[in-house]
């Protein structure tokens, strides 16, 4: 969260039976003070960033995507997460935590879910409303032979602008289905 000036801002989620794990704990709402830098304040605590994780992840539809070689992880995540709107302190965290999952696998088919199906999956409700709000979750099922899917066109994410959220995640894909 990255507003103008220091703020204390509230988060709600939609669906809090969905979550499985949070941090800092959460107890149907966090508040939090916030810095134009990002940083945030919860119970006289620092941290760069909420968590929570959820299960039974969003349906996701299967019919269009990215096969990526795992060797080629973290070229293809720098270009599409700079398109979807992460600045290069986010897409490393993401890169991060989503690298060791990738890499090792020889194919990867890869799935950005739209904003619509995270708003249903896990509705956000933030006071202040921010001014820009860019979620970013990706779906992975490792592959041990590339397939031949329907390349997925990104719409770039909203210029940022004024108070602006980054939301990012993801999910490995438990179905065959893309086969």
């Amino acid at each position: 969260m990255y507003p103008e000036e220091e703020t204390e801002i509230a988060v709600k989620l939609g669906n809090p039976q969905k979550i499985s794990h949070s941090y800092p704990k959460y107890e149907n709402k966090w508040v939090v003070t916030a810095k134009p830098n990002g940083d945030l304040t919860y119970n006289n605590r620092y941290y760069y960033g909420l968590y929570w994780e959820g299960k039974n992840a969003p349906k996701i539809k299967l019919d269009e995507g990215f096969v990526v070689k795992g060797s080629d992880s973290i070229t293809f995540l720098e270009e599409k997460l700079a398109i979807l709107g992460l600045n290069e302190r986010e897409a490393n965290e993401f890169i991060i935590y989503w690298l060791p999952k990738l890499e090792n696998n020889p194919y990867n088919f890869i799935k950005f879910a739209s904003m619509e199906v995270q708003n249903e999956y896990m509705p956000l409700n933030i006071e202040p409303k921010p001014d820009t709000l860019i979620r970013v979750m990706m779906a992975y099922k490792g592959l041990d032979n590339p397939i031949k899917i329907k390349e997925q066109i990104l719409e770039p994410s909203p210029k940022r602008n004024g108070f602006v959220v980054i939301e990012w995640g993801g999910t490995e894909i438990n179905s065959d289905k893309v086969y």
